[in-house]
């Protein structure tokens, strides 16, 4: 039996979100660039011989039928080669919910990547990020694990290298519904289609911002904070995070110093964090990979 196995599942950030359209089954067409961070949650992993496939730290108000880790455990089991293989799973929850970082894919996508490794199934990176397609559209691409250019529904992906450096994330304190805004009446669903380079000239455009500005007061109350700190700000996927690029750790950790603890009447939390091109998450399962090698 393999040791247990302890792996992060990043936050990522979108540098660009546009939509250009709607498909016939009416999921948006999308245009996104995505970058990792470091700031992460963390996922250990314990094999068993009895095929148990158990988490043990449930996440408040989502049933173990909605939990996105206990699916991507669920969608390899029959891909096991020894249905006794089993595994119990520890989710320390570090990333806020539904702060447009793909916390819950991020979860699903670092299961399926250890999952694969400890039942030894040696699934190719194609074959895994198909399977994390029916997981959601952001999960692939914590799969694909390298900063990306993603179109499609976000499942279309190619390697796109982006300026690494510190970022400060602020979660303003309220949680931003992606369906409602989809289905919202301003949404703009119709930006024309670039390519990658022509997005690098863009960086921090969404088509969301707007939109989410004006409906979550906490969000506009923290693009104005960051403005009066003469910080660009930027927002992360269909929100609530916002992100503003630093020039160096000393700097952004005097701004962080000077975040206040509400406003608009909620509370405000931020991070220092790394962007990253190579996810966490698949770094340390070559750390763990190379580890076993040289034993």
């Amino acid at each position: 039996m393999h040791d247990s196995l302890t792996l992060p599942a990043p936050a990522k950030i979108n540098r660009l979100l546009h939509i250009t359209g709607r498909r016939p089954d009416g999921y948006h067409r999308l245009q996104t660039l995505f970058q990792f961070l470091e700031l992460a949650d963390q996922l250990r992993f314990t094999p068993n011989d009895q095929g148990l496939i158990a988490l043990e730290t449930a996440l408040p108000g989502v049933p173990d039928e909605d939990n996105l880790v206990l699916k991507a455990a669920r969608l390899l089991a029959p891909l096991r080669a020894n249905s006794q293989l089993g595994c119990t799973i520890q989710l320390q929850k570090n990333l806020p919910m539904g702060g447009g970082l793909g916390a819950g894919s991020s979860d699903a996508a670092t299961t399926l990547l250890a999952l694969n490794h400890l039942w030894q199934l040696n699934l190719p990176r194609e074959q895994l990020i198909h399977l994390a397609l029916t997981l959601g559209a952001d999960v692939p691409v914590f799969i694909f694990g390298e900063s990306a250019w993603a179109e499609g529904v976000g499942e279309e992906l190619s390697h796109c290298p982006l300026d690494e450096g510190t970022l400060l994330l602020i979660h303003p304190g309220c949680h931003c519904n992606t369906g409602q805004l989809f289905s919202h009446a301003d949404l703009p669903r119709n930006t024309p289609a670039i390519t990658a380079t022509q997005a690098l000239a863009q960086l921090g455009s969404n088509d969301f911002e707007a939109l989410v500005r004006q409906l979550y007061p906490p969000v506009q109350a923290v693009f104005d904070w960051l403005k009066a700190a003469d910080c660009p700000a930027f927002l992360t996927g269909s929100g609530a995070c916002i992100y503003t690029l630093m020039p160096d750790p000393h700097s952004a950790e005097a701004l962080l110093q000077q975040l206040p603890s509400q406003l608009a009447g909620s509370p405000i939390r931020g991070w220092l964090t790394q962007r990253c091109n190579l996810s966490p998450a698949h770094r340390a399962l070559q750390v763990q990979i190379n580890s076993k090698v040289h034993i």
